[in-house]
């Protein structure tokens, strides 16, 4: 599948992060297209929720409504798309024929799911949404279980009002006001918390450390993943500046991705 125009600005303009960020906000656009067509509700980006061991749980977006919460992680990845709801990991393959690992994006939901709802203490409904851009190809999606959506993004207006039209509503409007104010909190994090949340993540999926050839030559470790983008992170030595000579972990789709990990 060739890349569109669109497809190449963003790839050589801008970093995973903010294709990441871009993503959710054009998910956020689709939800509010839902509730100008009478589906009220209250959107949210980006919600830490606090974890029992000190820890957070990022959600991408969520629309609370008086059906229950819709928790939505989405995944703004181009090329083909494949996986699994049992697999631990899923690729997506560029034109180029180039994979790209990330962790199982049914898995992750369902880790925020649990923590949202210890959080809230309440029987609300939460319905796990997986929302891809409308670049990429579900080429190859295994999923079985029957309260789990995996759609692109031009499809999640009709996915909600699917799941809308045989719901009965569970929440008053006071109730879902008071969640949104409770969730609401949760977003106005600072960046420090954000940036443990990424190393958390980072730590979560390593499995193993990445190891140096005795010719001297780095080998890169496939189990040890980038939280940004889900690429590999190679060793490498900082040549320049005030860390010269320092090792650390940086992205192997640099210059796209820029995130680095200081050992």
């Amino acid at each position: 599948m060739a890349k569109g125009f669109i497809d190449l600005l963003l790839d050589d303009i801008f970093d995973a992060e903010w294709k990441g960020r871009y993503g959710e906000k054009m998910t956020e656009w689709e939800l509010n297209l839902v509730r100008l067509f009478g589906r009220k509700g209250y959107v949210l980006r980006n919600i830490y929720v606090p974890k029992n061991n000190g820890e957070t749980s990022e959600i991408d977006v969520v629309f609370i409504t008086q059906k229950g919460i819709f928790v939505i992680e989405s995944k703004n990845y181009s090329g083909w798309i494949f996986g699994g709801e049992k697999s631990a990991y899923w690729t997506a393959m560029l034109p180029d024929k180039s994979k790209n690992r990330f962790y199982n994006p049914i898995k992750q939901n369902s880790t925020h799911i649990k923590w949202l709802g210890q959080y809230l203490q309440n029987s609300v409904p939460l319905f796990s949404v997986i929302v891809f851009s409308e670049r990429c190809e579900l080429k190859k999606v295994a999923v079985e279980s029957t309260d789990v959506l995996v759609i692109k993004r031009d499809r999640l207006y009709a996915a909600i009002r699917s799941i809308w039209d045989r719901t009965a509503d569970i929440l008053s409007e006071s109730m879902t006001e008071d969640i949104y104010v409770k969730l609401k909190m949760l977003t106005d994090v600072d960046q420090a918390v954000r940036a443990a949340h990424v190393d958390r993540i980072n730590e979560k999926y390593k499995k193993t450390e990445t190891v140096n050839k005795p010719e001297g030559i780095t080998e890169q470790n496939t189990s040890l993943k980038c939280p940004r983008c889900g690429g590999t992170l190679v060793l490498r030595t900082a040549r320049k500046g005030a860390n010269a000579g320092n090792s650390f972990y940086g992205c192997s789709n640099y210059p796209k991705c820029r995130y680095v990990q200081n050992i």
